[in-house]
C-alpha cells in the first residue's frame, strides 16, 4: 500500500508534539501513580513491559502501568486452563475473573490510567497515537491470510485505534481483525480524528473496558 508523504510527515509532527505534551502534562500523574508501587500488592516495577509486533513485523516493548501482581505473565502460561480462557475471550480475561489483576489495577484499567505510559512508545516512534492497537506474535494467525497480514504490519500500531474506539474487549476476533484493517484502507487525517473522537467517548463511558 502506497503511504501519502505528507500524511505519513504529519501523522508524525502530530505523535512527537501530542506525546511530549502529554507526558509534561501528566507527570504529576505518574508520580502519584508511581507511590501505589511502594505497598501491599501493587509493591514492585511500576512499569509493565510486553513484547508487541510493530511496523513491517519489527518486535518492540509497550509500556503500561503494571496493573497484575508480579510474575503474572508466567502464571498464565503455566494454567493451561487460565490461558485457554485468555485466548478464547479474545486475549484478554474479563477482570472479575482475572485472578491476577489487583485491586488498583482493576481501576487504572477500568478509566485507562494503565495506558498512559505507550506515550513513550509514541515518543520513541514504535507506536502513533492513531492507528491499530499493537498485537502479541500469538495473535498474528487471527488475521487468517498473509495478505491480511502484511496489511495489518504496513502501518505503525497505535495507542487508539477503530477497533479500540468500537468497543474494545466487547469486540472479538475476527470481527477485531476486520475493524482493525478497516482503518487502514481508509486511514487519513480526517479519519484519525473520528476515531480520535470514537476513542474517547470509549474512555468516557469505560465501554469495554478490562
Amino acid at each position: 500500500m502506497r503511504k501519502n508523504s505528507l500524511y505519513v510527515f504529519s501523522k508524525r509532527f502530530v505523535d512527537i508534539s501530542v506525546s511530549l505534551f502529554a507526558l509534561i502534562m501528566l507527570s504529576p500523574l505518574f508520580l502519584i501513580v508511581t507511590c501505589f508501587y511502594l505497598f501491599g500488592l501493587n509493591r514492585g516495577p511500576v512499569f509493565y513491559k510486553q513484547t508487541r509486533i510493530g511496523e513491517y513485523g519489527k518486535p518492540f516493548k509497550i509500556y503500561k502501568f503494571r496493573s497484575m501482581v508480579v510474575g503474572a505473565e508466567e502464571r498464565l502460561y503455566e494454567n493451561p486452563v487460565l490461558y485457554k480462557k485468555f485466548v478464547d475471550n479474545g486475549y484478554k480475561l474479563p477482570i472479575g475473573e482475572d485472578p491476577r489483576i489487583t485491586r488498583f489495577g482493576a481501576f487504572i484499567r477500568k478509566t485507562s490510567i494503565d495506558e498512559m505510559p505507550q506515550f513513550l512508545n509514541i515518543l520513541i516512534g514504535d507506536m502513533t497515537v492513531i492507528g491499530p492497537r499493537p498485537i502479541v506474535p500469538s495473535e498474528l494467525h487471527e488475521y487468517e491470510t498473509v495478505e491480511r497480514i502484511n496489511k495489518l504490519l504496513s502501518v505503525r500500531p497505535g495507542a487508539m485505534g477503530l477497533w479500540q474506539g468500537s468497543g474494545r474487549s466487547n469486540i472479538q476476533y475476527p470481527q477485531r481483525a476486520d475493524i482493525e484493517l478497516q482503518y487502514i484502507d481508509n486511514q487519513s487525517q480526517w479519519f484519525d480524528f473520528v476515531v480520535l473522537f470514537k476513542n474517547f467517548v470509549a474512555i468516557c463511558t469505560a465501554r469495554g473496558a478490562q
